[in-house]
């Protein structure tokens, strides 16, 4: 059985166009692919910049938080020395103040040396402390968030 020529050429020809599209259909899923690869590539590397940023801006406030706490933490131990000492007698405390004279009943009975010293009551004395507590958390607080602001914020 002999293959005649016209039927040779046209399978041969048949076969041929056959194969280019599958080289071309292999070709085309090849440079698909490469696209895909170099977008999953550019944004591999866009993730990892996000997270080395992120672990920056991370260590920076970690670094602000322990600093402040250690500032806040050296303040309140400060407060608390004072309130001891204050409360031990070793130390008072200095008050801009006046005593005013009491009216005597008799005359030349009362005198200025009569006037007490002048002295914050127990209340008084604790809310002193308790203010400055709260004064040196608030000073912290507002440090820390003006270093969050200009080390993290505005980078």
């Amino acid at each position: 059985m002999t293959i005649p020529p016209l039927r040779l050429v046209l399978f041969l020809l048949l076969s041929g166009l056959l194969v280019w599209f599958a080289i071309d259909q292999v070709r085309d899923q090849l440079d698909s692919a490469e696209r895909e690869r170099d977008s999953a590539q550019s944004e591999v590397a866009g993730l990892r910049e996000a997270a080395r940023i992120s672990g920056e801006k991370l260590a920076s406030r970690d670094a602000i938080d322990l600093q402040r706490t250690q500032e806040l933490s050296r303040a309140l131990n400060q407060n608390d020395d004072l309130r001891r000492a204050v409360d031990d007698g070793r130390q008072r405390l200095r008050l801009a103040a006046t005593c005013s004279t009491a009216k005597p009943a008799q005359p030349g009975a009362g005198r200025v040396a009569d006037a007490g010293t002048a002295e914050l009551t127990a209340d008084a004395r604790s809310d002193y402390f308790t203010l400055r507590n709260q004064l040196a958390l608030s000073r912290q607080m507002i440090l820390g968030l003006q270093d969050h602001v200009r080390r993290i914020c505005l980078r």
